[in-house]
């Protein structure tokens, strides 16, 4: 059974900074694009940030380039989101997706 499981939101004041996790089993990780969406209230789902099976590349929305960091584990089968300068328009549901599979979300608010 696939699974993926976020973790690591919360609530974080603007400028600060915030991890999120992705555990991840039930299938080979290691050969799978791994994907942060994240979706606001009223809003689309976009794609945050993408990183390849070996980690070697990595790509992200404008919004987070030079602020957020996708990186992965492929021993432990985890996938990361450092997320640093957090602003209040990055308030949203975080979803860690690989292909078809996708985990419940874990909620980011920044707010003062």
């Amino acid at each position: 059974q696939v699974q993926l499981v976020e973790s690591g939101g919360g609530l974080v004041q603007p400028g600060g900074s915030l991890r999120l996790s992705c555990t991840t089993s039930g299938f080979t990780f290691r050969n799978y694009r791994m994907n942060w969406y994240r979706q606001a209230p009223g809003k689309e789902r976009e794609l945050v940030a993408s990183i390849i099976n070996t980690g070697g590349s990595t790509t992200y929305a404008d919004s987070v380039k030079g602020r957020f960091t996708i990186s992965r584990d492929n021993a432990k089968m985890l996938v990361y989101l450092q997320m640093n300068s957090l602003k209040p328009e990055d308030t949203a549901m975080y979803y860690c997706n690989a292909a078809l599979f996708w985990g419940q979300g874990t909620q980011v608010t920044v707010s003062s």
